[in-house]
């Protein structure tokens, strides 16, 4: 839509539009090169703005209620300035997708949307090849201007290859934030396949050290039982105290022996859980029953909060038990009598995990022995085989969850995180 004034006759018109201006040969000479769309704007605000002669041209591009300013003759103080298309002369050229002519505003009901300093205005769309208006040129004048068709005619011709300049510009962005995803996208997979691989790679490796370990542990084991055979035995001949004395000691040592062989079998077998529902915090309940009657948690308080009562997970009942067992004992033992040894469970900020953790006071354990707990055979006890973290771990990390160890002048904590069975 054309919108025709005439200028007043006490005001003086700009010159007329020549068609083979030198302005014009520079103009169509300019060429955009991809990724350097600042530029090009810029020559072509500054060819329009030399060739109709305006006192101001700006290409705007449009994205919903907002336009923003790309390139401008005149310096602004920020540039891209954004600004709302709702009332503007620009909402028009957009919605009408057409070229939008003021040629004095005094005589014209468009006459408020002009700036007090400006009297005519040309607005061209810059529509891409499926005919979409992404913004416009728009050129403003000081005084009352006449516009011819031909003049008209060239503004459309080189926002024609704004709007070109701009869609190719789009479409290399969006090409290259494509390109960007599909690297990660790449990278991400490289790494899951990478330690797919090793896990692999691992399992098969644990299942020959497990088949030979059992293979170990089936040869110790049966000498051992005859040993312990005989020692009972000969507990049993023998009658002075000194002679019990002695088989007690090397009963008690076969049985530790016994203890240390089930662990390392334990520790190198694959874990094969038996998966069920579990109401967790019945568990707890349930297990703080046998917690409490082990020996080491003679004159210990436990205490036990659960703020997520109703969470259910899949895992495999006897051996979480093996692992909660092992953590309670850890926990007594580490306190003195009438300490206390708190359990809680909790819910993760993402409530795709639920973390049951146990905390008790006692010395803190080194920072140089910590991350050493969950290595098999690594022990800060004397009597101690230094396979149960290391199970419970292995145990833990099958559920496709995650064991960790805190410890400072409070005390030590371990987290239990378990991903939560959603039906």
């Amino acid at each position: 839509m054309i919108s025709h004034s005439y200028p007043s006759l006490n005001s003086p018109a700009s010159p007329p539009f020549e068609l083979d201006c030198p302005e014009l040969e520079q103009l169509m000479a300019i060429g955009y090169r991809s990724g350097d769309l600042g530029a090009y704007l810029m020559e072509i605000v500054r060819g329009v703005s030399r060739i109709v002669r305006s006192d101001w041209t700006i290409v705007t591009m449009c994205s919903g209620e907002i336009g923003r300013i790309m390139a401008s003759s005149l310096d602004l103080e920020r540039d891209n300035a954004g600004f709302l298309l709702h009332g503007t002369l620009a909402a028009d050229v957009i919605q009408s997708g057409r070229s939008f002519v003021i040629e004095d505003c005094r005589q014209d009901l468009c006459c408020d949307r002009l700036s007090n300093s400006y009297l005519s205005y040309l607005g061209i769309p810059l529509s891409t090849t499926n005919g979409a208006v992404i913004g416009t040129i728009c050129s403003f004048f000081q005084v009352p201007r006449l516009f011819a068709e031909s003049e008209i005619k060239i503004v459309e011709l080189f926002a024609e290859r704004a709007a070109t300049a701009i869609e190719n510009y789009l479409l290399y962005q969006q090409q290259q934030q494509f390109n960007e995803i599909l690297s990660q996208q790449v990278a991400a997979r490289t790494i899951e396949l990478q330690l797919a691989q090793e896990q692999l790679i691992e399992s098969e490796r644990l299942a020959a050290i497990g088949e030979f370990t059992a293979t170990i542990v089936h040869e110790v084991r049966n000498p051992l039982t005859t040993i312990e055979m005989g020692l009972q035995y000969a507990w049993k001949v023998l009658d002075t105290d000194a002679d019990r004395q002695r088989l007690d000691l090397a009963l008690s040592e076969s049985q530790r022996l016994k203890h240390l062989l089930q662990e390392i079998l334990s520790y190198a077998k694959p874990q094969i859980l038996q998966l069920t529902r579990l109401h967790i915090g019945n568990f707890i309940n349930d297990l703080l029953l046998q917690v409490r009657d082990l020996p080491e948690t003679i004159d210990r308080q436990i205490d036990y909060v659960s703020r997520c009562p109703e969470i259910e997970v899949m895992a495999d009942i006897d051996k979480l038990k093996q692992v909660f067992l092992n953590l309670f004992r850890n926990a007594c033992e580490a306190i003195e009598p009438n300490e206390t040894v708190s359990c809680q469970i909790l819910p993760q900020p993402d409530f795709d995990r639920v973390c049951i953790q146990i905390h008790n006071g006692g010395n803190p354990i080194p920072p140089a022995s910590l991350h050493l707990l969950t290595t098999p055979f690594y022990s800060t006890k004397p009597a101690g085989t230094g396979l149960g973290l290391a199970i419970s771990q292995r145990i833990i990390i099958a559920h496709g969850g995650e064991l960790a160890i805190v410890s400072s002048d409070s005390g030590t904590t371990v987290n239990v995180l378990l991903p939560i069975f959603s039906a």
